[in-house]
């Protein structure tokens, strides 16, 4: 029995019936409840607590912990960003994005022959207009088999000849020379580019002699015949790139974040950074103007992508690897609008242009625009090229000023030749599509790759190139080679601004 001053106590007390159960345990007297025995009952709780009954059901199996996210120190221990940089919510403006070329439903090769000479043919026609449009040619562009037939007439220096065409087997001379020639649908023409020295020496005939060509490169040529005629000494070379870009600075000032190769289901996938910054996303300022999260593909480990890989899966299955990334994602505020495209241990055909995954793993993302690779958007008016770099491959092998330690260098020279991956037969498979799909149609004011597991952000002739960070460790495969991945690196670019930075996780 309580009194009614009792029973306002009582119901004061965050666990009243946890208290009274202990009752048992004293002697009442009379079976009133007093504020002395309440009293009494209060010290017996805050010294004794009962355990809860646990029923014996056998042996329990541990449950795996769930990895701790390490605290963060940012850089000198200051904010990376300026609020006027960064001015507008994600919250305060709705989805915007207009997509320009996707692959997606739209590839109709058979890849026969007549496909593969349509698509160059293609490349040739759409990059000479380009080059003509962009370059100072010194006349008007002749079709090969004519300028052989009139080569006479071009050989001295006061009449110079103009021709356009695909490049055949670039290769340097014992004498530091380039040799090579181009190519259109009337013939060839061997061309020679001098490595000259001293005063002749022109800086941008030595740095492409100095990198090399490409095989398959669209460019223009402008100069005269040999005294007989066999070769056509190059005096300038043409590319179908503009000298400068003047980037849209949209009205609307949300921002745009990047990232790449998270490799979601190996073993190396860094799941406590990932938690990381899912906590900055939730509680930074800076992380509630990003509208925007652009994954540029290897968003999992893919199964069967190399030889042994399965010894390195922490998830063996394809289809949990994408569950798995899916709440991942969710973990994300709901601000943010995610735009995933594929890349080459994605579950889509090897061959470039990709389309985007498959409805049956789409089905698990929520918030999640699914594009092909490459794909060339809009959001809020600022024009994206975003790519996940396979054929960076091929620069490394081509050029000798690309290094996978300086990744941004194959970005440069792909805006330079309006072209992704230009070498057929490469260590990139191409798809020949009727349009070729990888001339870069509009040169973007932000161009972002990935695929190389490096971190960079730089501006080249009007244009932010990104090279997205990877989630993953450093794999036995990078440690052979000796390459040291930079990882967990989010860069975040405005629209409104164009001003960047990048947040460290790891």
């Amino acid at each position: 029995m309580a009194t009614r001053g009792i029973k306002e106590r009582l119901l004061a007390m965050d666990d009243p019936i946890q208290l009274l159960k202990m009752a048992e345990e004293i002697e009442i007297e009379g079976g009133m409840l007093t504020d002395e025995v309440l009293d009494k009952l209060i010290t017996l709780k805050a010294t004794k607590i009962a355990p809860p009954k646990v029923e014996n059901f056998g042996r329990t199996i541990a449950p795996i912990s769930q990895p701790e996210p390490v605290e963060l120190e940012y850089r000198n221990n200051l904010p990376d960003w300026r609020q006027e940089d960064y001015p507008m919510l994600a919250t305060d403006t709705d989805f915007d994005l207009s997509i320009h070329y996707d692959i997606t439903g739209n590839s109709i090769t058979e890849g026969k022959m007549g496909d593969i000479k349509e698509a160059f043919s293609n490349r040739l026609e759409r990059l000479r207009k380009l080059i003509i449009q962009n370059s100072s040619l010194p006349r008007t562009p002749m079709e090969i088999s004519r300028l052989h037939a009139e080569r006479g007439r071009f050989q001295g220096r006061d009449n110079i000849a103009v021709a356009i065409g695909l490049v055949n087997d670039p290769r340097h001379t014992k004498n530091g020379h380039l040799m090579f020639s181009i190519e259109d649908s009337s013939g060839e023409l061997p061309c020679l580019l001098m490595n000259r020295q001293g005063d002749d020496r022109i800086l941008e005939h030595a740095q492409v002699i100095e990198a090399g060509l490409m095989p398959d490169d669209v460019l223009g040529v402008s100069g005269t015949f040999s005294q007989n005629g066999d070769m056509f000494y190059v005096d300038d070379l043409h590319f179908p790139m503009q000298s400068r870009h003047e980037k849209v600075f949209s009205s609307v000032g949300v921002s745009v974040a990047f990232l790449s190769d998270v490799h979601v289901g190996s073993k190396t996938f860094l799941e406590a950074q990932w938690h990381k910054m899912v906590s900055w996303f939730h509680k930074d300022p800076l992380a509630r103007t990003i509208k925007y999260l652009v994954l540029s593909g290897d968003c999992v480990d893919g199964v069967g992508i190399y030889p042994g890989q399965d010894k390195e899966l922490a998830i063996g299955d394809l289809y949990k690897q994408y569950t798995k990334f899916a709440e991942l994602l969710e973990l994300l505020p709901e601000w943010v609008e995610c735009i995933m495209l594929p890349g080459n241990h994605d579950a889509v055909r090897p061959a470039e242009p990709q389309p985007t995954l498959e409805p049956e793993i789409q089905q698990d993302y929520n918030t999640t625009t699914f594009v092909g690779n490459p794909c060339d958007f809009s959001l809020h008016g600022v024009r994206i090229l975003s790519y996940h770099g396979k054929s960076i491959d091929d620069f490394v092998a081509g050029l000798r000023t690309v290094t996978y330690s300086d990744p941004v260098e194959a970005m440069r020279q792909m805006l330079r030749r309006r072209h992704l991956a230009p070498q057929w037969g490469g260590k990139t498979p191409l798809s020949p599509e009727p349009e070729d799909g990888l001339i870069i149609r509009e040169v973007p004011d932000i161009f972002v790759t990935g695929h190389v597991h490096g971190h960079e952000c730089v501006d080249f002739r009007g244009t932010t190139l990104v090279c997205s960070s990877t989630w993953q460790d450093q794999t036995s495969y990078q440690r052979m080679l000796g390459f040291q991945p930079k990882p967990c690196m989010l860069t975040v670019v405005n629209l409104g601004t164009h001003k960047t930075t990048a947040i460290p996780f790891a």
